[in-house]
């Protein structure tokens, strides 16, 4: 087999594996049930587009128009224990935070300058 004649043969091969493939792939971001929540994080605000989710997976996708890098945390309704984060989100740059949640109460918090308690609220799962 001539090197010409195995590259045309690879080459229809992956023609016609990548439409299969590309069908098999799915966005998380759209495909899942999650319950979306926008948060838009400043130097002295954290607002939340909803402050209530059913159970179950919540996407929080995290804004940050402050001018200092941000963190977001969700927090157990105690307002210490850390069920999930995420850090090093830098001025004018969004991050998503995706998280299955059960039933109860929670706390949220921005952390502009990454530092001290945050900015914080009631985040409420039935």
């Amino acid at each position: 087999m001539t090197i010409a004649r195995f590259r045309a043969g690879a080459l229809a091969a992956s023609v016609l594996v990548f439409p299969v493939m590309a069908a098999c792939s799915s966005d998380s971001a759209s495909s899942d049930n999650a319950t979306a929540v926008a948060v838009t994080s400043t130097a002295d605000a954290c607002e939340l587009s909803v402050t209530a989710a059913p159970a179950g997976p919540v996407r929080f996708t995290v804004k940050n128009d402050g001018e200092e890098v941000t963190e977001f945390y969700v927090y157990e309704e105690d307002g210490t224990t850390i069920v999930s984060e995420v850090e090093n989100i830098g001025p004018g740059t969004s991050r998503e935070l995706s998280v299955d949640l059960e039933a109860g109460a929670y706390e949220t918090a921005c952390k502009p300058g990454q530092a001290g308690d945050g900015i914080r609220g009631d985040f409420t799962v039935s």
